[in-house]
């Protein structure tokens, strides 16, 4: 048989894609990502919404020309006019004003309680997650964690707001405590179901053989892969806030008088609905309905287009 002989020209490198052509691939696939996402119509609605909302929250009480504040009894309880734009409640401050003001802080604890759930959920979650099956502390470690979310977990929040107003006093800082207190619990779960599953992937296996910290693994491997789950859940984490302390406000347990607040002006206009002063109720029930529309199909925008991706 005869051998043949390969010259030097017969071999040639491997090409090695570039740190260029893979900055470009990664920004395709952030491109694609948006337009699959934007593509979702009822998202883009809930984003345009939004972004209409929060602007209105910033320079609504100052485009109407009306103090939400000042008390009039001459003006009170008059119907929307092209004065007072949702028209005026019982001691004659007007209710536009006052609804942008109420939006701002539902937002306001809404974003920060659902920003503190997510740090101390993703913190709980990660170490409990990572933590489970390596050795007898790691899994001490996980029953410790686990246990104590499962002891607030079956805590109603609505128990922790009460005792925090009989140690507090109520306002916008004992509302984000209360909420934060038991908030977090759920994302600690699903954080520590996401890092279960991927630090079972065999990239997570070699950065422990090539001796990474345990530390960088959590930040650099593992806690990206989940982002878009946590991301997803964020979303629903802060219309639920927004939700609570409305509802919270609204039996007066939460935002006390005379600051604004969707579920304070909610439960003020309860004794007057039957004697026709509608637009009381009506326009703080239509921001709360669509500040919790614009989060929720933004949420469902998202999990529908990550899970396109996954499948792909």
């Amino acid at each position: 048989m005869e051998t043949k002989i390969l010259s030097d020209s017969a071999f040639q490198p491997l090409e090695v894609l570039s740190n260029k052509s893979i900055s470009i691939r990664n920004i395709n696939r952030k491109k694609q990502f948006f337009q699959d996402f934007l593509g979702h119509k009822l998202a883009l609605i809930g984003i345009i919404t939004l972004i209409i909302i929060i602007l209105m929250a910033i320079i609504g009480p100052q485009i109407s020309g009306q103090s939400g504040s000042k008390q009039s009894l001459i003006d009170a309880n008059l119907a929307p006019d092209g004065k007072h734009w949702f028209g005026t409640d019982d001691l004659g401050r007007d209710v536009f004003t006052r609804i942008w003001l109420g939006v701002r802080i539902s937002l306001v604890i809404g974003v920060i309680a659902a920003l503190v759930d997510i740090v101390i959920g993703i913190v709980v979650g990660a170490i409990s997650g990572y933590a489970a099956g390596r050795s007898k502390l790691g899994d001490t470690i996980d029953n410790i964690l686990m246990r104590i979310v499962d002891v607030l977990y079956g805590i109603p929040y609505l128990l922790i707001v009460i005792l925090l107003l009989v140690l507090l006093k109520p306002g916008l800082i004992t509302m984000i405590i209360a909420l934060s207190l038991t908030g977090w619990v759920s994302m600690a779960r699903i954080v520590r179901g996401q890092v279960l599953q991927v630090k079972q992937e065999q990239y997570i296996k070699a950065a422990e053989l090539l001796g990474t910290s345990h530390l960088k693994i959590i930040q650099q491997h593992i806690l990206p892969n989940i982002m878009g789950v946590i991301i997803v859940n964020l979303t629903f984490t802060i219309p639920s806030a927004i939700f609570a302390e409305s509802f919270l406000s609204f039996l007066g347990l939460g935002i006390q008088a005379p600051s604004a607040s969707l579920g304070t002006m909610a439960n003020d206009a309860l004794g007057v609905i039957l004697s026709g002063e509608w637009w009381r109720l009506f326009f703080p029930s239509i921001l709360i309905a669509l500040i919790m529309f614009c989060f929720n199909v933004i949420g469902d925008g998202l999990q529908d287009t990550l899970q396109v991706k996954g499948d792909k």
